[in-house]
């Protein structure tokens, strides 16, 4: 049993023996278990994306990209024209990842490039990018030029709504994709199927020449330039890759979850992310698609199984309380450890 603790983590054994009791105390509870299990799938598939854009930037060297609302803001435009010009279903999600890509690999692009300049320092100063970048873009949302009446305020007033629905557009395209039950539990395929295209493309980079090189790069960098390896260089391609990738997992999630949050939403994505995959095992020098894996279940499923189980408990007065409790108590735990697993 000590040998098991030790190669899983003593955190992870401590939350997954929490998890089990919560799923336990669930089923005392008469709460449907097959609603639970597709809820956490669903979660999982909508959440794990943003989680995969964290391991480019690990592995590169900056750290954790606290600056994920940049990609972001690049997924959301993206999403905004599709509807502006009327798209909808797989093609008005292609289009959206197809405008998003192009501003998310510039924007990445010379968002590492500052990153170059103040090495040591890139969490402290991704977060306060973030802070800038989506307070700039409140003000963007007031005066874009956008005309349907989808996504600007319904009696006049400026700007766009807080919160657009993609009801007639993109919604649930991806959940609802080669979807099918196993008893009552309903997996949705076409979500999990396009994180998986993407872990693969990350794992398969990772494992090529240029991909070693970006990961030597990030963990020794003395080593990396006596073999010729370019570590600024590789710092940027690891950026670009994380801003690409946070720009195609919040059209994921937001097609998921069935709405784009505009204003300060962005702001509230990169603690969660950082969370999970810590949670999974993973370090500030060292990520992979197994930290992801890991980390998104566990931190997802936390969150799935303990609002019910409170809710019911509580009688529906501390859900929200809950919810605020656990997910930043997670998210203080992860970012207060001092290593990852080898796992």
């Amino acid at each position: 049993m000590k040998d098991f603790i030790n190669r899983i983590g003593l955190p992870r054994f401590i939350i997954i023996i929490f998890l089990i009791f919560l799923m336990a105390l669930a089923i005392y509870l008469n709460i449907p278990l097959s609603d639970v299990i597709t809820d956490i799938l669903v979660r999982f598939g909508m959440n794990a994306i943003l989680v995969l854009a964290m391991v480019p930037g690990i592995q590169a060297g900056i750290g954790m990209n606290f600056n994920l609302p940049l990609g972001i803001i690049c997924g959301l435009i993206g999403a905004l024209i599709s509807i502006e010009f009327k798209l909808s279903g797989f093609t008005g999600l292609f289009v959206s990842i197809l405008i998003a890509l192009p501003l998310a690999a510039i924007g990445g692009y010379l968002y590492g490039k500052m990153l170059n300049s103040v090495k040591g320092q890139e969490m402290t100063v991704g977060n306060y990018v973030g802070y800038s970048i989506v307070s700039f873009m409140c003000i963007f949302w007031l005066l874009a030029p956008f005309k349907s009446p989808e996504l600007i305020w319904a009696y006049g007033g400026n700007g766009l709504r807080v919160t657009v629905s993609l009801e007639s557009s993109t919604s649930h395209v991806l959940n609802n994709f080669l979807a099918f039950k196993i008893g009552k539990v309903t997996v949705p395929t076409g979500l999990l199927l396009f994180f998986a295209i993407f872990a693969f493309l990350v794992w398969i980079y990772s494992q090529s020449n240029k991909g070693l090189s970006m990961i030597v790069a990030g963990s020794n960098a003395k080593f990396a330039l006596s073999n010729g390896i370019d570590v600024d260089k590789q710092r940027i391609k690891g950026t670009v890759f994380s801003t690409v990738l946070a720009a195609i997992g919040i059209i994921v999630y937001s097609q998921s979850f069935g709405f784009l949050q505009l204003y300060n939403a962005p702001l509230y994505s990169a603690m969660p992310a950082a969370a999970a995959i810590l949670i999974g095992g993973a370090s500030l020098k060292r990520a992979t698609i197994v930290h992801v894996l890991i980390g998104t279940i566990l931190f997802q499923s936390l969150l799935v199984v303990a609002l019910p189980v409170i809710n019911v408990i509580a009688e529906g007065t501390m859900s929200e309380v809950i919810r605020v409790i656990v997910s930043n108590g997670i998210i203080l735990y992860a970012l207060t450890r001092e290593g990852g697993s080898a796992a």
